[in-house]
C-alpha cells in the first residue's frame, strides 16, 4: 500500500480539503480522508492536488512540428502539407522514441490518459509490416514506458477526399504520405483493429478504441461499419467534425447537408462519442449532438495555431453535450492552458466574461475527459477511482499572492504546466519533484525530433 497526505485537493463534491490522507493499493484509491490520521511514511504532496487529468485528442507524430509550421501566411491545408511530408517519413524506429518523449512531455504538465488518434497504420509506402497493428503497439509500448494510460483510437482513413459526382460523391484515392493511412475498405479496417483489440483485451492500461478521421476520409457508405464495430465492442467512438469551413462546404456540395447529421444519418452518434474541434456547428448540429449527449472535445492551442475558428462552447454545452479538452498538434502541451483558452476564447466572441465556471472546466479536464476515453473511472479523488494525483505548486511566480480561498480558479487562469510538481498514475509516482522517472524529457525530445526529420 502507498501513502501520501495532500496540503490541499480537490474532492468530489468541488470542495477544496485540507490535509487530506490518501492510501492506495493496486492502483485504486482505497481512502481519501479530509484531516485524517497522517500513517506513518506517508508523503507530502504540498501546493494543489488535482484528479489526474485526460489529454482526449493527441497526435504524437506531430510534436516534431513544434517550431517548423508557425511562421508566415497560410492556412490549415499549407500546414496539413507540411504534416504529411513528417508523416512519410517515421518509421518503427524513429516513431517509438517521440512518441515516447511526446507522452512523457503530457505526464509531466499532469495528464494521466492520453486519447491517441493514430492514423499511422503501414509502412511509409503504405504496404503492411508483418503485424499489421505493428504501430498501434509501438504507440502503446511508449505509453506505457512514460507511464501514461492510453486511449488507442484506431482511425479509419480510406480516401484522400471526396469530389462531387455520383451517388454520394466519388473517392479520391490516397496518394503519397497518405497511402500509410489506409486499410482499403471499411471492413479491412475493422478485421485490423479487432485484431488489436483482442490483444490488449486484458490491459488494465489500455483502451482500443475507433475514430474516423472525418467524412473526407471515410466515404458516408462506410461510416456505419465503423461505428458499427465500435458498439458492438463497447469502444469509445471519436471523428474530426467541422475543424474547417471548406469540410462544411465539400459535405453540403456532395451530400446536402452537414458533417454531423451526415454521422448521424449513417448510426455514428451516441453518448460514446466525441466530436473533436466542432468548431463550425450549426445551431441544428448542437441539438444533435446535445441530445446524443455526446463529448465534445475543445483543443484551442491548435486551433488557433491553425486558424480554424472559436468553436460555439456554451451553446454545446447548453444543449446537452459534455466538454473535454485535447492537445491535437502539440504546438503546447499545458491542460490548463486548453481549459482556460476555451473560457478565454469565448469571452472574445461573446464579449461577456466567465461563459464556462470553473467546475465545468475542470470536468472536462478530468472525469469527463477519461470518460470519453473509456477509463470510466479515472478523474476523482474518492475510493475505488483509480490512484492519479497531480500536485500543483501555488507559491511559483505564476500562482503566488493568490487568494487561499480559491486554488482551482488559481490553477485554471494563473498556473502552467511547469507547475506540476508531482504526478501518480495508477498509484505509481511517474513525476517525483518536477523530474520523470524516465529522466530529462527534453533531450528525449531533442534527439527524437532531430531523428524523425532525418531523410528515410
Amino acid at each position: 500500500m502507498s501513502r501520501w497526505v495532500c496540503e490541499l485537493a480537490v474532492l468530489p463534491s468541488g470542495e477544496v480539503a485540507r490535509e487530506v490522507v490518501v492510501e492506495v493499493a493496486d492502483g485504486r484509491f482505497t481512502r481519501v480522508q479530509p484531516g485524517g490520521e497522517v500513517p506513518v511514511g506517508a508523503r507530502r504532496l504540498r501546493g494543489l492536488v488535482l484528479p489526474g487529468m485526460a489529454d482526449a485528442h493527441s497526435h504524437a507524430f506531430h510534436r516534431a512540428l513544434r517550431g517548423r509550421t508557425h511562421a508566415g501566411r497560410g492556412s490549415f491545408w499549407t500546414w496539413r502539407e507540411q504534416m504529411y511530408g513528417l508523416a512519410g517519413r517515421l518509421t518503427t524506429e524513429t516513431y517509438l522514441p517521440l512518441a515516447r518523449a511526446a507522452f512523457a512531455e503530457g505526464v509531466l504538465a499532469g495528464f494521466t490518459s492520453v486519447g491517441e488518434f493514430a492514423y499511422l497504420h503501414h509502412a511509409p509506402d503504405g504496404t503492411r509490416y508483418a503485424d499489421p497493428n505493428e504501430l498501434g503497439h509501438v504507440l502503446v509500448q511508449a505509453a506505457r514506458e512514460a507511464g501514461v494510460r492510453i486511449g488507442l483510437l484506431d482511425t479509419c482513413y480510406l480516401t484522400g477526399g471526396v469530389e462531387p459526382g455520383g451517388h454520394g460523391g466519388t473517392p479520391v484515392p490516397l496518394a503519397g504520405a497518405q497511402a500509410r493511412f489506409g486499410d482499403g475498405t471499411a471492413d479491412a479496417w475493422a478485421q485490423r483493429v479487432s485484431a488489436l483489440a483482442s490483444a490488449y483485451a486484458d490491459a488494465d492500461d489500455v483502451v482500443v478504441g475507433a475514430a474516423i478521421h472525418s467524412v473526407r476520409a471515410v466515404p458516408a457508405d462506410a461510416l456505419a461499419v465503423v461505428a458499427g464495430w465500435a458498439e458492438d465492442a463497447g469502444a469509445p467512438l471519436h471523428a474530426h467534425v467541422s475543424e474547417q469551413p471548406a469540410e462544411n462546404e465539400a459535405c453540403h456540395a456532395i451530400h446536402g447537408t452537414t458533417p454531423t447529421q451526415l454521422l448521424y444519418d449513417h448510426g455514428v452518434l451516441s453518448e460514446q462519442f466525441t466530436a473533436v474541434h466542432a468548431t463550425h456547428v450549426t445551431p441544428e448540429d448542437r441539438a444533435v449532438l446535445g441530445e446524443a449527449r455526446a463529448y465534445v472535445c475543445f483543443c484551442p492551442t491548435t486551433e488557433r495555431d491553425l486558424a480554424d475558428g472559436i468553436g460555439p462552447v456554451r451553446e454545446l454545452l447548453d444543449a446537452g453535450a459534455r466538454l473535454t479538452f485535447g492537445s491535437d498538434s502539440r504546438a503546447v502541451v499545458d491542460p490548463f492552458e486548453e481549459a482556460r483558452a476555451v473560457e478565454l476564447h469565448a469571452r472574445l466572441s461573446t464579449l461577456q466574461r466567465g461563459v464556462l465556471g470553473s467546475e465545468e472546466l475542470l470536468a472536462g479536464l478530468t472525469v469527463d475527459g477519461h470518460a470519453s476515453l473509456g477509463f470510466v473511472d479515472a478523474g476523482r479523488l474518492e475510493a475505488g477511482a483509480r490512484a492519479d494525483l497531480v500536485a500543483l505548486s501555488l507559491g511559483s511566480v505564476r500562482t503566488a499572492g493568490a487568494p487561499a480561498d480559491a486554488p482551482v480558479d488559481t490553477a485554471l487562469f494563473a498556473a502552467s504546466a511547469a507547475d506540476v510538481t508531482d504526478v501518480v498514475v495508477d498509484g505509481r509516482e511517474v513525476v517525483v519533484d518536477g523530474r520523470h522517472v524516465l529522466g530529462d524529457v527534453a533531450a528525449m525530445l531533442t534527439e527524437a525530433i532531430a531523428t524523425a526529420h532525418q531523410e528515410a
